[in-house]
């Protein structure tokens, strides 16, 4: 039973925050912020990416070159790293998403059983 005023917690599935965040960066360049407020607002405000998730991934994905990051200033006049997709991250991007198209069609399959 949740505790009174506890949060209910939805975990992505591993490898899903790199899909996320990629989908995101495909729209155009954004600060790690504006890429969890995205995201955030896209699901209704199911997905919430913390940044003790959000910075790790997106540094994973920069030694992996999937994106590219550069200093910027911000619509709010602040200096901030804004992360682009390259094109090894378009790709990768549609690994993910296949995966993933597998991973669900596999998981529905499985929940429809009688």
């Amino acid at each position: 039973m949740k505790e009174p005023g506890a949060k209910s917690k939805h975990e992505l599935l591993p490898g899903t925050l790199e899909m996320l965040i990629l989908k995101t960066l495909s729209i155009g360049p954004m600060h790690g912020y504006g890429i969890a407020q995205h995201i955030q607002m896209l699901s209704a405000d199911v997905l919430t990416i913390e940044e003790g998730s959000l910075y790790p991934a997106l540094q994973r994905m920069l030694v992996k070159k999937w994106v590219s990051a550069e200093w910027r200033i911000s619509a709010n006049n602040r200096r901030a790293r804004f992360y682009t997709l390259t094109t090894a991250g378009k790709k990768q991007l549609g690994v993910e998403e296949a995966r993933f198209s597998q991973m669900f069609g596999a998981i529905m399959r499985v929940m429809k059983t009688t």
